[in-house]
């Protein structure tokens, strides 16, 4: 009943709940031309019905108001669930060559701005209906990010920019568009943050100067989905959210927050102020009525012979510390014209091993007691000394006070970037008001996309641990046939114990049952040789057989090939009816 009677009233209010897209959103001012209609209405109505609808029309526009004000904390949003021909616009200028393309996120229906294509550098810029004022109240930007591939050099930012010069439009944008905020990840080699710079224009002078916050978060690695968040407050605090867990907090008038800081110095060096040329900044200097000693001799040698050594005895004068290598041999195909004359390498002379040493002895040296180097005249305090020269201080020109920042409005957001990985997609552009607002934005289009990663991530690496593991029990159990078919009892069979072994190898799913097959095998050779083979029983017609063969002197009579090769193999079994 409630949304009827706002539809009624206002039926782009109804429209701003159910899809909050910019074009869709208003200010509170828009109420004023309902409230006025509503005002033509009552006093055209009869006094009668005048006096029963009052009570209830008068709380329309109160609840119309609210409703509006409500959706003005959406300043700005694009899910991307459409193609963004049209409403984004790609820089046509300088080498921005790479392909954006509206796309699906990997395992989602949900539709993003991807970055197609590797090593490429990309511009693209969309222009606000309206400029979003930051000096009034709370102000959010938040976007998100996936990198599908992941980030080995490149950024993934996003800029909003101010107001450009007359003239310009998104077809124009680069690197040199100026930007009143710049926020995002952005990762090469060690580098890794999540930027937040805002350029400031100076009171005094009117030039912007570029502010970079200190010690910025750590943008994650992983190829999940994330949820970048700056919370611009009135009391100048800034707070950057990841996945909406705060990770840093500043203040931008706080000198240690941003580099450089927000307020220039109040006192700076007179860059006008020139040191005086007989300026002495020395503290010390020669002794100008020094005088070198006559006995100095700086000709004198650091080092000299020792003039009391004694060559050694056994040392062989004649014998060189090296000699041509008597094993080595010219290659074959070393060519004299090509590559020079052909010298076997060196070796130690074998015959210098066991004495003090070979060749021409030399005696060794020793330090010069004599030895004074180069005089110096002796330093003395500096009459003349004037400490070190510093420019006078003024006060700073530039130096200004204020409150709070005056930033510029935002009247575009531009994404330009140089990356060399592809698979970078950004979804869910929001501009707030409101705290609140961003959250339920953020739980509603990222929080089930990343739940969905997190456990399709968790499922993958359990698996792969799992399979590692299996991996590793199979590597195990293999070494261990192999040391199973090496058994010395085992060598009649060794030979098809390493053909299954090397098929199971081939067919790991096969590992478990080859491991019971050799194992059964192995038991029932070993049964075998312990307890030994089954004896074959005997039936009472051969055992009759053998009488009827034999005389009564007990002795046997010859037997003929047949018997020989009946009684070498083994017994034939015979069935009942031969018995």
């Amino acid at each position: 009943m409630f949304a009827f009677i706002v539809l009624f009233l206002h039926p782009t209010s109804a429209l701003s709940l159910s899809n909050p897209h910019p074009s869709a959103l208003h200010s509170p001012l828009s109420t004023l031309p309902l409230l006025n209609g509503l005002l033509e209405f009552l006093r055209s109505a009869p006094s009668a019905k005048r006096k029963m609808a009052n009570p209830f029309l008068l709380f329309l526009p109160i609840a119309s108001c609210f409703l509006q004000i409500w959706a003005s904390d959406v300043l700005f949003y694009e899910s991307f669930d459409e193609p963004f021909d049209g409403r984004w616009i790609v820089s046509r200028k300088g080498d921005y060559g790479g392909l954006w393309q509206h796309s699906k996120s990997n395992g989602h229906q949900d539709y993003g701005l991807l970055v197609s294509e590797k090593a490429k550098k990309y511009a693209i810029a969309k222009e606000l209906d309206q400029p979003t004022n930051l000096n009034d109240g709370t102000t959010v930007l938040q976007f998100e990010v996936r990198l599908q591939n992941g980030l080995e050099c490149g950024g993934a930012y996003l800029k909003y920019l101010r107001p450009q010069a007359p003239g310009w439009t998104p077809k124009g944008f680069d690197n040199q568009s100026p930007y009143t905020i710049m926020f995002g990840p952005d990762k090469c080699g060690s580098t890794n943050k999540v930027h937040f710079i805002f350029q400031h224009r100076n009171p005094k002078t009117g030039k912007f100067v570029e502010h970079h916050l200190k010690y910025p978060p750590a943008a994650p690695s992983d190829k999940l989905s994330h949820v970048y968040t700056a919370i611009l407050r009135p009391d100048n605090e800034l707070k950057i959210f990841i996945d909406g867990e705060e990770k840093k907090s500043a203040n931008f008038l706080l000198t240690d927050d941003f580099e450089p800081a927000f307020f220039p110095p109040k006192i700076i060096p007179d860059p006008d102020d020139k040191k005086p040329e007989d300026w002495d900044e020395r503290s010390k200097i020669p002794d100008p009525h020094a005088v070198k000693p006559q006995d100095w001799d700086e000709d004198a040698p650091m080092e000299i012979e020792d003039e009391t050594a004694v060559k050694p005895g056994g040392w062989l004068d004649d014998e060189p510390e090296e000699i041509d290598d008597p094993g080595s041999v010219k290659p074959e195909d070393w060519d004299d014209e090509e590559d020079g004359v052909w010298e076997p390498p060196k070796m130690d002379n074998p015959k210098c091993y066991e004495v003090p040493g070979c060749g021409e002895w030399k005696r060794p040296m020793k330090s010069n007691p004599a030895y004074k180097g180069k005089w110096h005249a002796p330093l003395i305090d500096n009459q003349n000394y004037k400490g070190t020269w510093k420019p006078r201080e003024i006060n700073n020109p530039e130096f200004f006070e204020l409150d709070k920042p005056n930033f510029e409005p935002i009247a575009a957001i531009g994404i330009e970037i140089w990356t060399m990985q592809d698979g970078i997609i950004f979804d869910n552009i929001l501009i707030a008001s409101d705290e609140k607002v961003a959250e339920e934005y953020r739980i509603k289009t990222w929080k089930p996309k990343y739940d969905v990663e997190k456990e399709k991530l968790k499922a993958e690496e359990a698996a792969s641990g799992f399979k590692a593991t299996t991996l590793r029990f199979q590597k195990q159990v293999f070494a261990v046939l192999y040391k199973i078919a090496d058994i010395p009892f085992l060598e009649a069979y060794k030979i098809k114990i390493i053909e299954i072994i090397e098929k199971a190898e081939k067919q790991a799913h096969i590992t478990v049952g080859i491991l019971l097959a050799v194992a059964f095998v192995s038991v029932s050779v070993l049964f075998r040789s312990i307890f030994g083979a089954k004896k074959p029983k005997v039936s009472a017609a051969s055992k009759n057989a053998k009488v009827d063969k034999t005389d009564v002197g007990g002795r046997s009579e010859p037997k003929d090939e047949k018997d020989k090769e009946n009684e070498s193999g083994p017994r034939q079994r015979k069935s009942r009816r031969e018995t």
